[in-house]
């Protein structure tokens, strides 16, 4: 009696793993769980959202005295600032490359600070708190990853060699780096190289 109990358990179980209803019911965990993690960053993020209202965005002379003109070997070969200007929020990108441009390294960055930057920012912080996935497939592979206590999404495309890395800097600045004929790890020494400490 007692083996057949056991055996009708285990068959019960193997029939409950492929029920829909277990399937919506994991589906739904899933999707609070998610939804509970923004919630509760939304909540941690009231406070730095004030002060960042509060302060004053970088300048578009500050954002570019900040850029190298090389990086890892890489001429800076152009820049934009102030693109976001109307808005009243500071960015800057900057692309570099080696001498035939067969790598280059593209860096774009966005200032959370003033009322439309920290307003800006706040939905992509949200988005970051709350994203913890890995995912990969023939042609690329994405995850959520932690570096240097820093979370970042890092993103290789296998086919050309391209990684594309996102992050936030003192929960302030976003930094998006694209990498070409660059790996997930060339792409982040030259974010190293970047040296964002100085930014603000």
């Amino acid at each position: 009696m007692k083996k057949l109990l056991v055996l009708m358990a285990v068959v019960s179980i193997g029939f409950a793993c492929d029920n829909p209803v277990s399937k919506k019911i994991k589906e739904t965990k899933e999707n609070v769980t998610t939804t509970t993690k923004a919630v509760q960053e939304m909540n941690n993020m009231q406070e730095d959202i004030q002060e960042l209202q509060q302060q004053e965005p970088l300048t578009n002379d500050e954002l570019k005295a900040w850029l190298p003109d090389e990086i890892n070997g890489m001429k800076r070969t152009g820049y934009k600032a102030g693109q976001m200007g109307v808005a009243q929020i500071a960015s800057i990108e900057a692309t570099y490359g080696n001498e035939d441009k067969s790598k280059t390294f593209k860096i774009e960055v966005i200032d959370g600070a003033g009322q439309m930057g920290a307003a800006m920012t706040a939905a992509m912080r949200m988005a970051f708190a709350s994203q913890d996935f890995e995912e990969e497939d023939e042609y690329k592979t994405r995850r959520t990853v932690k570096k240097k206590g820093v979370k970042a999404i890092e993103e290789y495309h296998k086919n050309n060699n391209r990684s594309v890395i996102e992050f936030f800097k003192d929960d302030r600045f976003y930094m998006k780096a694209t990498g070409t004929n660059m790996d997930i790890e060339a792409t982040w020494d030259a974010i190293d190289e970047l040296d964002a400490n100085d930014l603000g």
